[in-house]
Protein backbone atom coordinates (compact mmCIF):
# COMPACT_ATOMS: atom_id res chain seq x y z
CA UNK A 1 0.00 0.00 0.00
CA UNK A 2 1.20 3.63 -0.53
CA UNK A 3 3.18 5.23 2.28
CA UNK A 4 1.13 7.71 4.31
CA UNK A 5 0.93 9.38 7.70
CA UNK A 6 -2.86 9.61 7.82
CA UNK A 7 -5.33 6.84 8.56
CA UNK A 8 -9.07 7.37 8.25
CA UNK A 9 -11.52 4.79 9.54
CA UNK A 10 -15.26 4.98 8.85
CA UNK A 11 -17.79 2.91 10.73
CA UNK A 12 -21.14 2.77 8.95
CA UNK A 13 -23.69 3.34 11.67
CA UNK A 14 -27.31 2.65 10.87
CA UNK A 15 -30.44 1.57 12.75
CA UNK A 16 -30.83 -2.19 13.22
CA UNK A 17 -30.79 -3.13 9.98
CA UNK A 18 -11.04 14.69 -5.36
CA UNK A 19 -9.51 11.06 -5.78
CA UNK A 20 -10.78 9.35 -8.94
CA UNK A 21 -12.82 6.19 -8.48
CA UNK A 22 -13.80 5.34 -12.02
CA UNK A 23 -10.81 3.35 -13.25
CA UNK A 24 -11.21 -0.41 -13.77
CA UNK A 25 -8.42 -2.99 -13.72
CA UNK A 26 -9.03 -5.99 -16.00
CA UNK A 27 -7.15 -9.18 -15.11
CA UNK A 28 -7.03 -12.15 -17.46
CA UNK A 29 -4.74 -14.57 -19.31
CA UNK A 30 -2.19 -13.86 -22.03
CA UNK A 31 0.70 -15.89 -23.39
CA UNK A 32 3.78 -14.49 -21.67
CA UNK A 33 1.71 -12.36 -19.30
CA UNK A 34 1.38 -8.58 -19.27
CA UNK A 35 2.63 -6.06 -16.72
CA UNK A 36 0.15 -3.51 -15.38
CA UNK A 37 -0.53 -0.93 -18.09
CA UNK A 38 -3.02 1.86 -18.73
CA UNK A 39 -5.01 2.09 -21.96
CA UNK A 40 -7.30 4.76 -23.37
CA UNK A 41 -8.58 2.75 -26.34
CA UNK A 42 -8.92 -0.77 -27.70
CA UNK A 43 -6.48 -0.25 -30.58
CA UNK A 44 -3.53 -0.04 -28.21
CA UNK A 45 -4.77 -3.13 -26.40
CA UNK A 46 -4.78 -5.14 -29.63
CA UNK A 47 -1.31 -3.82 -30.48
CA UNK A 48 -0.08 -5.31 -27.21
CA UNK A 49 -1.24 -8.78 -28.20
CA UNK A 50 -4.79 -8.94 -26.81
CA UNK A 51 -6.56 -10.16 -29.92
CA UNK A 52 -10.07 -9.10 -30.82
CA UNK A 53 -12.29 -11.76 -29.28
CA UNK A 54 -9.90 -12.57 -26.44
CA UNK A 55 -11.45 -12.45 -22.98
CA UNK A 56 -9.50 -9.38 -21.91
CA UNK A 57 -10.49 -7.62 -25.12
CA UNK A 58 -14.17 -8.47 -24.63
CA UNK A 59 -14.11 -7.12 -21.07
CA UNK A 60 -12.41 -3.92 -22.19
CA UNK A 61 -14.82 -3.52 -25.10
CA UNK A 62 -17.77 -3.82 -22.72
CA UNK A 63 -16.27 -1.12 -20.49
CA UNK A 64 -15.47 1.26 -23.34
CA UNK A 65 -18.68 0.68 -25.28
CA UNK A 66 -20.94 2.58 -22.90
CA UNK A 67 -20.97 5.97 -24.58
CA UNK A 68 -19.96 9.27 -23.02
CA UNK A 69 -19.96 7.89 -19.48
CA UNK A 70 -17.15 5.40 -20.13
CA UNK A 71 -13.89 5.94 -18.26
CA UNK A 72 -11.08 7.81 -19.99
CA UNK A 73 -8.58 5.14 -18.94
CA UNK A 74 -8.67 1.48 -18.00
CA UNK A 75 -5.84 -0.73 -16.79
CA UNK A 76 -4.91 -4.29 -17.77
CA UNK A 77 -2.60 -6.81 -16.12
CA UNK A 78 -2.37 -10.40 -17.34
CA UNK A 79 -0.98 -13.65 -16.00
CA UNK A 80 0.91 -16.03 -18.27
CA UNK A 81 -1.61 -18.55 -19.54
CA UNK A 82 1.21 -21.05 -19.99
CA UNK A 83 2.41 -20.95 -16.39
CA UNK A 84 1.09 -21.65 -12.90
CA UNK A 85 0.40 -17.96 -12.18
CA UNK A 86 -3.21 -16.85 -11.90
CA UNK A 87 -5.45 -13.84 -11.36
CA UNK A 88 -4.84 -13.75 -7.61
CA UNK A 89 -1.07 -13.51 -8.18
CA UNK A 90 -1.60 -10.57 -10.50
CA UNK A 91 -4.05 -8.90 -8.14
CA UNK A 92 -1.68 -9.26 -5.18
CA UNK A 93 1.20 -7.74 -7.15
CA UNK A 94 -0.87 -4.79 -8.41
CA UNK A 95 -3.30 -3.99 -5.62
CA UNK A 96 -1.57 -0.74 -4.67
CA UNK A 97 -1.71 0.62 -8.23
CA UNK A 98 -4.11 3.40 -9.24
CA UNK A 99 -7.41 1.63 -9.95
CA UNK A 100 -10.72 1.10 -8.14
CA UNK A 101 -12.87 -1.58 -9.87
CA UNK A 102 -11.50 -5.09 -10.33
CA UNK A 103 -12.86 -7.04 -13.32
CA UNK A 104 -11.70 -10.63 -13.84
CA UNK A 105 -12.18 -12.68 -16.99
CA UNK A 106 -12.69 -15.78 -14.84
CA UNK A 107 -16.11 -16.89 -13.61
CA UNK A 108 -14.83 -20.07 -11.92
CA UNK A 109 -16.40 -19.92 -8.48
CA UNK A 110 -13.30 -20.86 -6.48
CA UNK A 111 -11.22 -18.24 -8.29
CA UNK A 112 -13.90 -15.58 -7.93
CA UNK A 113 -14.17 -16.22 -4.20
CA UNK A 114 -10.38 -15.97 -3.85
CA UNK A 115 -10.39 -12.57 -5.55
CA UNK A 116 -13.39 -11.41 -3.53
CA UNK A 117 -11.76 -12.43 -0.26
CA UNK A 118 -8.51 -10.66 -1.14
CA UNK A 119 -10.24 -7.38 -2.06
CA UNK A 120 -12.29 -7.61 1.14
CA UNK A 121 -9.16 -8.08 3.24
CA UNK A 122 -7.41 -5.09 1.71
CA UNK A 123 -10.33 -2.62 1.65
CA UNK A 124 -11.01 0.59 -0.29
CA UNK A 125 -11.61 -1.02 -3.69
CA UNK A 126 -14.44 -2.98 -5.29
CA UNK A 127 -14.64 -6.28 -7.17
CA UNK A 128 -17.38 -6.81 -9.73
CA UNK A 129 -18.17 -10.19 -11.26
CA UNK A 130 -20.91 -11.99 -13.16
CA UNK A 131 -22.66 -15.36 -13.17
CA UNK A 132 -25.50 -17.30 -14.73
CA UNK A 133 -25.47 -19.82 -11.88
CA UNK A 134 -27.74 -18.97 -8.96
CA UNK A 135 -25.97 -21.52 -6.74
CA UNK A 136 -22.68 -19.70 -7.33
CA UNK A 137 -24.39 -16.46 -6.34
CA UNK A 138 -25.64 -18.05 -3.12
CA UNK A 139 -22.10 -19.24 -2.31
CA UNK A 140 -20.67 -15.81 -3.03
CA UNK A 141 -23.18 -14.19 -0.71
CA UNK A 142 -22.16 -16.67 2.00
CA UNK A 143 -18.70 -15.05 2.10
CA UNK A 144 -20.29 -11.99 3.71
CA UNK A 145 -18.01 -9.79 1.62
CA UNK A 146 -19.14 -6.18 1.37
CA UNK A 147 -16.70 -5.07 -1.35
CA UNK A 148 -17.99 -7.40 -4.09
CA UNK A 149 -21.03 -6.94 -6.30
CA UNK A 150 -22.41 -9.38 -8.83
CA UNK A 151 -24.35 -9.08 -12.07
CA UNK A 152 -26.57 -12.16 -12.52
CA UNK A 153 -27.99 -13.12 -15.92
CA UNK A 154 -29.76 -16.42 -16.53
CA UNK A 155 -28.42 -16.59 -20.11
CA UNK A 156 -24.75 -17.74 -20.22
CA UNK A 157 -24.37 -16.12 -23.66
CA UNK A 158 -25.14 -12.72 -22.14
CA UNK A 159 -22.80 -13.38 -19.21
CA UNK A 160 -20.08 -14.02 -21.81
CA UNK A 161 -20.59 -10.42 -23.03
CA UNK A 162 -19.37 -9.06 -19.65
CA UNK A 163 -22.43 -7.26 -18.27
CA UNK A 164 -20.42 -6.54 -15.11
CA UNK A 165 -17.76 -4.70 -17.11
CA UNK A 166 -20.46 -2.86 -19.07
CA UNK A 167 -22.03 -1.73 -15.79
CA UNK A 168 -18.72 -0.34 -14.57
CA UNK A 169 -18.23 1.39 -17.90
CA UNK A 170 -21.67 2.93 -17.70
CA UNK A 171 -21.65 4.13 -14.08
CA UNK A 172 -18.22 3.77 -12.49
CA UNK A 173 -16.60 6.97 -13.74
CA UNK A 174 -19.51 9.23 -12.76
CA UNK A 175 -18.81 11.65 -9.90
CA UNK A 176 -19.09 9.72 -6.64
CA UNK A 177 -22.30 10.57 -4.80
CA UNK A 178 -24.19 11.95 -7.79
CA UNK A 179 -25.38 8.60 -9.13
CA UNK A 180 -26.94 5.37 -7.94
CA UNK A 181 -26.19 2.11 -9.75
CA UNK A 182 -29.84 1.25 -10.32
CA UNK A 183 -31.71 2.13 -13.51
CA UNK A 184 -28.98 2.20 -16.17
CA UNK A 185 -29.11 0.91 -19.72
CA UNK A 186 -26.14 -1.22 -20.82
CA UNK A 187 -24.99 -1.06 -24.43
CA UNK A 188 -24.45 -4.50 -25.98
CA UNK A 189 -26.31 -6.50 -23.29
CA UNK A 190 -29.78 -8.00 -23.72
CA UNK A 191 -32.10 -7.87 -20.68
CA UNK A 192 -32.84 -11.00 -18.68
CA UNK A 193 -36.34 -12.46 -18.90
CA UNK A 194 -36.84 -12.76 -15.14
CA UNK A 195 -40.27 -12.54 -13.55
CA UNK A 196 -40.84 -10.70 -10.27
CA UNK A 197 -40.17 -13.80 -8.16
CA UNK A 198 -36.99 -14.60 -10.06
CA UNK A 199 -35.70 -11.05 -9.69
CA UNK A 200 -36.47 -11.07 -5.97
CA UNK A 201 -34.54 -14.33 -5.64
CA UNK A 202 -31.50 -12.68 -7.23
CA UNK A 203 -31.77 -9.69 -4.89
CA UNK A 204 -32.28 -11.86 -1.81
CA UNK A 205 -29.03 -13.64 -2.64
CA UNK A 206 -27.01 -10.44 -2.94
CA UNK A 207 -27.07 -10.13 -6.73
CA UNK A 208 -28.17 -7.64 -9.35
CA UNK A 209 -29.83 -8.15 -12.72
CA UNK A 210 -30.49 -6.43 -16.03
CA UNK A 211 -34.22 -6.49 -16.68
CA UNK A 212 -36.94 -4.63 -18.56
CA UNK A 213 -39.01 -2.14 -16.58
CA UNK A 214 -41.71 0.00 -18.22
CA UNK A 215 -40.41 -1.14 -21.59
CA UNK A 216 -36.79 -0.13 -20.95
CA UNK A 217 -33.87 -2.45 -20.10
CA UNK A 218 -32.24 -1.23 -16.87
CA UNK A 219 -29.93 -2.45 -14.14
CA UNK A 220 -31.60 -3.50 -10.92
CA UNK A 221 -30.95 -2.75 -7.29
CA UNK A 222 -27.27 -1.73 -7.27
CA UNK A 223 -26.20 -3.66 -4.19
CA UNK A 224 -23.12 -5.46 -2.95
CA UNK A 225 -23.29 -9.02 -1.63
CA UNK A 226 -24.31 -7.91 1.87
CA UNK A 227 -27.26 -5.90 0.56
CA UNK A 228 -25.64 -2.50 1.14
CA UNK A 229 -25.78 -0.15 -1.83
CA UNK A 230 -22.77 0.29 -4.10
CA UNK A 231 -23.05 4.08 -3.99
CA UNK A 232 -22.96 4.03 -0.17
CA UNK A 233 -19.74 1.99 -0.18
CA UNK A 234 -18.20 4.27 -2.80
CA UNK A 235 -19.25 7.40 -0.92
CA UNK A 236 -17.60 6.21 2.28
CA UNK A 237 -14.47 5.18 0.37
CA UNK A 238 -14.38 8.59 -1.32
CA UNK A 239 -14.62 10.49 1.96
CA UNK A 240 -11.96 8.42 3.71
CA UNK A 241 -9.54 8.47 0.78
CA UNK A 242 -9.89 12.20 0.15
CA UNK A 243 -9.44 13.11 3.81
CA UNK A 244 -6.28 11.00 3.88
CA UNK A 245 -5.08 12.58 0.64
CA UNK A 246 -5.74 16.17 1.67
CA UNK A 247 -4.38 15.87 5.22
CA UNK A 248 -1.29 14.14 3.82
CA UNK A 249 -0.92 17.04 1.37
CA UNK A 250 -1.00 19.42 4.34
CA UNK A 251 1.79 17.44 6.01
CA UNK A 252 3.74 17.40 2.74
CA UNK A 253 3.49 21.17 2.28
CA UNK A 254 6.81 21.77 4.02
CA UNK A 255 5.18 23.98 6.60
CA UNK A 256 5.26 23.04 10.27
CA UNK A 257 1.91 22.00 11.71
CA UNK A 258 2.42 22.95 15.33
CA UNK A 259 0.99 20.78 18.10
CA UNK A 260 -1.17 23.70 19.22
CA UNK A 261 -4.85 24.49 19.01
CA UNK A 262 -4.05 26.38 15.83
CA UNK A 263 -2.26 23.42 14.26
CA UNK A 264 -5.06 21.05 15.20
CA UNK A 265 -7.54 23.49 13.67
CA UNK A 266 -5.60 23.42 10.41
CA UNK A 267 -6.14 19.67 10.15
CA UNK A 268 -9.77 19.96 11.17
CA UNK A 269 -10.32 22.61 8.51
CA UNK A 270 -9.02 20.27 5.80
CA UNK A 271 -11.40 17.54 7.00
CA UNK A 272 -14.34 19.93 6.96
CA UNK A 273 -13.44 21.05 3.44
CA UNK A 274 -13.60 17.47 2.18
CA UNK A 275 -16.90 16.89 3.98
CA UNK A 276 -18.24 20.06 2.34
CA UNK A 277 -17.35 18.69 -1.09
CA UNK A 278 -18.96 15.36 -0.17
CA UNK A 279 -22.15 17.25 0.70
CA UNK A 280 -22.12 19.06 -2.65
CA UNK A 281 -21.65 15.69 -4.39
CA UNK A 282 -24.77 14.41 -2.57
CA UNK A 283 -22.91 11.87 -0.45
CA UNK A 284 -24.01 13.71 2.71
CA UNK A 285 -27.60 14.63 3.55
CA UNK A 286 -29.02 17.94 4.73
CA UNK A 287 -31.62 18.83 7.34
CA UNK A 288 -34.98 20.54 6.81
CA UNK A 289 -33.25 23.92 6.69
CA UNK A 290 -30.74 22.84 4.08
CA UNK A 291 -27.87 22.55 6.58
CA UNK A 292 -25.38 19.76 5.76
CA UNK A 293 -25.56 16.90 8.26
CA UNK A 294 -21.90 16.50 9.12
CA UNK A 295 -19.75 17.50 12.06
CA UNK A 296 -16.19 17.23 13.36
CA UNK A 297 -14.94 16.68 16.90
CA UNK A 298 -11.21 17.32 17.26
CA UNK A 299 -9.47 17.49 20.65
CA UNK A 300 -7.80 20.65 21.89
CA UNK A 301 -4.12 20.48 22.81
CA UNK A 302 -5.11 20.32 26.49
CA UNK A 303 -7.16 17.20 25.75
CA UNK A 304 -4.21 15.32 24.22
CA UNK A 305 -1.70 13.26 26.19
CA UNK A 306 1.94 13.96 26.89
CA UNK A 307 2.86 10.72 25.12
CA UNK A 308 0.92 11.62 21.97
CA UNK A 309 2.54 15.07 21.87
CA UNK A 310 5.98 13.52 22.32
CA UNK A 311 5.28 11.05 19.50
CA UNK A 312 3.74 13.85 17.39
CA UNK A 313 0.51 11.92 16.78
CA UNK A 314 -2.93 13.49 16.92
CA UNK A 315 -5.47 10.95 18.18
CA UNK A 316 -9.21 10.99 18.87
CA UNK A 317 -9.96 13.30 15.94
CA UNK A 318 -13.45 12.41 14.76
CA UNK A 319 -16.04 13.28 12.15
CA UNK A 320 -19.50 11.99 11.34
CA UNK A 321 -22.10 12.49 8.68
CA UNK A 322 -25.52 11.30 7.63
CA UNK A 323 -25.83 9.58 4.28
CA UNK A 324 -27.95 11.22 1.62
CA UNK A 325 -28.84 7.86 0.05
CA UNK A 326 -31.18 7.67 -2.95
CA UNK A 327 -34.80 6.88 -3.78
CA UNK A 328 -35.12 3.55 -5.62
CA UNK A 329 -38.88 3.10 -5.48
CA UNK A 330 -42.02 5.06 -4.71
CA UNK A 331 -45.52 4.36 -3.43
CA UNK A 332 -47.95 7.03 -4.60
CA UNK A 333 -51.62 7.17 -3.70
CA UNK A 334 -54.09 9.22 -5.68
CA UNK A 335 -57.71 10.20 -5.11
CA UNK A 336 -60.18 10.61 -7.95
CA UNK A 337 -63.35 12.67 -7.52
CA UNK A 338 -66.43 12.40 -9.73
Amino acid sequence: MPLKDVKVTISLSRPAGLIGFGKPLIIGPKTGGQAYKNYSDLTALVADGFAVGSEVYKAAAAVMGQGDNRPQVFAVAAYDSGSTSDALDVLTANYSKDWYFLISTSTVKAEVIELSNYVEGQGRKLFVTRTSNLTDLVDLKATGNELTFVMYHSDPDEVAKYPDAAWVGRVGSRTVGTVTWKGHRLVGILPDDLDAAGLQDVHDNGGNAYVTKAGTPVTSEGQVLTGEYIDVIMGNHWVAANIEEQVQALFNSGEKISYTNGGISQIESVVRTVLGIAYRQEIIAEDADGIPLYSTDFPSRAETTTIDRAERILRNAKFKYELAGAIHAAEITGTVSA
